[in-house]
């Protein structure tokens, strides 16, 4: 698994994270929430999706998509072993889109989820939403959503997650777009989001 990871003592918490369709795990806004995690203490793995371990460059593909749902399952479990209570799963746009799928068909997997910049529809189709799975999501999720994102509005995404049966909370970000980028976005904001900020 290409991943980057901080090893230190056994913590209580961890945050599992990988990227959209195409950037990689050493993305900046990627590293930024690393960081913020760590700082919270939280054991965080930062990985790439399989269709990026298999080629540095390009898209995913959707016949290979049930790949990268598998290299998820595999970084929480890898995750497990290194702490000793809830871990969080996370994504970027596409990363985040194939975490909720993995997390409706096993809501055991993890506790929690992070979503960025879930792409709820291709830009300009709004009629072909990513959310027809949302009913079957049991586990509580905090998306991250700027008002400038062609792949959902605001009032896309609020009305979306009422479908979701699970806890939800939705930070939007004013005048950020899908990249959410780093210097606008104050990810230190993210942590108390789970798990009652307990440290």
């Amino acid at each position: 698994m290409d991943s980057v990871t901080v090893m230190s003592h056994i913590k209580r918490r961890g945050l599992v994270l990988t990227h959209g369709a195409g950037g990689n795990c050493n993305a900046p806004l990627l590293v930024a929430i690393d960081n913020a995690f760590r700082a919270a203490g939280f054991e965080v793995l930062r990985f790439n999706l399989a269709f990026r371990q298999r080629r540095p460059f390009g898209p995913p593909s959707p016949a290979t998509a049930a790949q990268d749902r598998d290299s998820l399952r595999e970084a929480v479990a890898e995750m497990r072993k290194r702490v000793s209570g809830p871990v969080i799963l996370g994504g970027h746009s596409y990363g985040g889109r194939q975490t909720t799928m993995l997390a409706a068909e096993e809501p055991a997997l993890a506790d929690a989820l992070l979503l960025l910049s879930y792409p709820l529809h291709p830009p300009n189709k709004p009629d072909q939403l990513r959310t027809a799975h949302f009913p079957r999501l049991r586990t509580p999720a905090v998306f991250v959503h700027g008002t400038k994102d062609p792949f959902g509005t605001i009032e896309e995404t609020r009305a979306a997650l009422e479908s979701i049966p699970a806890k939800t909370e939705l930070i939007t970000l004013s005048g950020l777009g899908h990249d959410l980028a780093q210097g606008r976005f104050d990810v230190a904001q993210l942590p108390p989001y789970f798990f009652g900020g307990e440290t």
